[in-house]
């Protein structure tokens, strides 16, 4: 059963949240946010006001998720003190002191997560690296695990852009993902994927290392302004390719979208190139396709910005392209995190998009200093 320390711990780590999260002016601020919706022309500007109701409905979430917590924490000490009178078993103790304590952990790590970017959804590309059919196949796997992540999280995901493998696997692919701080818990797989195992493709049965890269970057919404200049921006369209019917490839439904960029910071000039085929909807892929470019160039606002911190920039050598941040080692039955040393040996869990664990260990270590 759980002790009196552990008990007093949760209390601590409760009213520190308490003092985090600014409750008492957050029930404030709330009162007054909702006094704004009643004017009688609220509705008249319906970005504006949908911007509103969003502002209210986070405030609501961090009220609703610290009161619930709090209940839990009075819950647990009264439990703490039936047991002396038997109404209450260990075991029902022990299983209230887990509850609470997952409970309190995922607020813990929403906490974390105060970047204006962390609560937008997120773009995840994959490249397969060098290695031809062992490395694409490796990239499909990731693909998979990323979808079932989401899956699991209640995001919703779009497949941008697909590139199939020569023979198996995928050589490519984009994925969109939306819903709340899908970037601020995915920002942590930027990097590269190192997989070891006994390869399918190889006819001698020899251990192979194959190498997949994921960047990720945030997907803007309609809160986020970016400035897109037309004249920079020129279109291509072509037939999608792969799965989808004849009238797929007869279509020429996939679009192409190049952006003359300059750095404003640098003068230094670079094409951004875009292929989205993710509908048969030309001016659908159109519009996601510009969305992408708004991500990129949002991105590389950012990264301007993390530069100039110098606590910030020292975190993202760690995650920077050419870096391995995790290592799949499906022979040893061990997956471990060289940023954090978390590792598991539930392989089959980790591949079926159960990573929370190492986002965890990652936010811990790393989103104070991101925060900042």
């Amino acid at each position: 059963m759980i002790t009196q320390e552990q008990l007093k711990e949760v209390v601590e780590r409760q009213e520190a949240l308490k003092h985090y999260l600014d409750i008492d002016n957050k029930k404030i601020e709330v009162e007054e946010e909702e006094l704004r919706t009643h004017v009688a022309d609220f509705w008249e500007d319906r970005e504006k006001a949908e911007a509103q109701m969003r502002k209210i409905k986070e405030l609501h979430f961090w009220i609703d998720s610290y009161t619930d917590l709090e209940k839990q924490v009075e819950e647990l000490q009264l439990a703490f003190d039936w047991i002396k009178e038997e109404l209450v078993t260990e075991e029902e103790i022990d299983a209230q002191y887990a509850k609470l304590i997952d409970s309190l952990e995922k607020l813990e790590l929403r906490n974390m997560l105060r970047r204006e970017e962390d609560k937008l959804g997120v773009v995840l590309k994959i490249n397969s690296g060098a290695g031809g059919t062992e490395s694409q196949d490796w990239a499909q796997m990731l693909m998979r695990l990323y979808l079932r992540y989401a899956e699991k999280h209640g995001y919703k995901t779009s497949i941008a852009q697909l590139l199939e493998g020569d023979d198996a696997g995928i050589k490519s692919v984009t994925i969109n993902i939306e819903g709340d701080y899908a970037y601020g818990f995915l920002k942590s797989e930027n990097g590269v994927h190192r997989l070891v195992r006994v390869s399918p493709y190889n006819a001698q049965g020899k251990r192979m290392t194959s190498f997949a890269s994921v960047f990720v970057t945030p997907l803007v919404d309609d809160t986020i302004e970016i400035n897109v200049e037309p004249a920079k921006v020129s279109w291509d369209t072509f037939r999608s390719g792969g799965a989808g019917g004849q009238n797929v490839n007869k279509v020429e439904s996939g679009v192409r979208l190049r952006y003359q960029y300059k750095d404003p910071y640098t003068g230094e000039e670079e094409e951004i190139l875009i292929e989205n085929t993710e509908t048969r909807d030309q001016p659908k892929n159109k519009e996601n396709a510009m969305r992408q470019l708004k991500s990129i160039l949002y991105e590389k606002e950012l990264n301007h910005r993390m530069e100039e911190q110098a606590k910030i920039e020292a975190g993202k050598k760690k995650i920077e392209w050419g870096s391995q941040i995790r290592s799949y080692v499906f022979d040893d039955r061990r997956v471990k995190d060289h940023r954090t040393n978390h590792q598991t040996s539930d392989v089959n869990g980790v591949m079926d998009g159960d990573i929370d664990a190492f986002i965890k260990a990652y936010l811990m270590e790393f989103a104070a200093t991101d925060a900042n």
